[in-house]
């Protein structure tokens, strides 16, 4: 049986950012989490903040998050497979923070999707086959500071005349499909009636699973069918 396990939002800080630097996995996850991690077949995160030694950041509300290069190590111990890149920080510190990222987790042979140089780039989808199943993994995020255009750089925007569509033509090509949205109400453990539409909607259209990050609280949780007869969970925040 295939075993997914996702993560909610990560970030290295300043009061770890040492146990990152040298890699010190028991210290920062534990054994029993770090066991179940490495026994999975694939492990997903959001990836909130940019990877980067340079510190530009933009004008936004809100602070810039920045994590240094070398806290890579401490990231990769805890075996990540994927990094959702769709999400309010990831463009903190500038084009360069992104570019940087993406150059790091290249390096770590990390996957990522849901930002990047345009537009097009960000809205990519990221596929992956498991044990014979075509994965297909969409990342997207609500508008704030950080949205792609069609020629600047950052996360790849929830578009109500886009995305779904984006859904339609990926279950087309997968057998499963796995939505990561950055989006809803920062510390509220509740969808609201729009956000709970949405992740309906995504489900209609093909997502067997649709998980909301960005809130940093557990959230509520709900199965969802419809009369085609297609199903998917939606999960309304994980925490951090």
């Amino acid at each position: 049986m295939m075993k997914i396990l996702i993560g909610a939002d990560l970030v290295p800080t300043q009061s770890n950012y040492h146990l990152f630097q040298i890699g010190a996995v028991d210290e920062l996850i534990g054994y029993d989490l770090k066991r179940e991690l490495r026994n999975a077949d694939f492990t997903i995160f959001n990836l909130e903040v940019p990877l980067t030694d340079r510190i530009e950041p933009i004008e936004k509300c809100g602070p810039n998050l920045r994590a240094p290069v070398d806290t890579i190590k401490g990231l990769k111990s805890i075996n990540p497979h994927f990094f959702s890149l769709a999400n309010n920080h990831i463009l903190d510190q500038g084009r360069h923070g992104l570019e940087n990222t993406i150059e790091v987790l290249d390096w770590a042979g990390i996957g990522y999707a849901g930002a990047g140089a345009n537009l097009e780039e960000a809205k990519k989808p990221y596929i992956v086959e498991i044990q014979g199943i075509k994965v297909g993994i969409y990342c997207c995020a609500e508008h704030e500071f950080t949205i792609a255009k069609k020629h600047e750089a950052g996360a790849n925007p929830f578009d109500p005349l886009e995305s779904f569509d984006h859904i339609s033509q990926l279950k087309q090509k997968c057998d499963f499909v796995i939505i990561l949205y950055h989006g809803g109400k920062e510390y509220y453990r509740y969808p609201s009636p729009n956000l709970q539409k949405v992740c309906r909607k995504f489900v209609e259209k093909g997502a067997n699973c649709v998980v909301c990050q960005h809130s940093h609280c557990i959230g509520a949780m709900e199965e969802w069918k419809v009369e085609s007869g297609q199903k998917g969970v939606i999960v309304y925040g994980q925490g951090n």
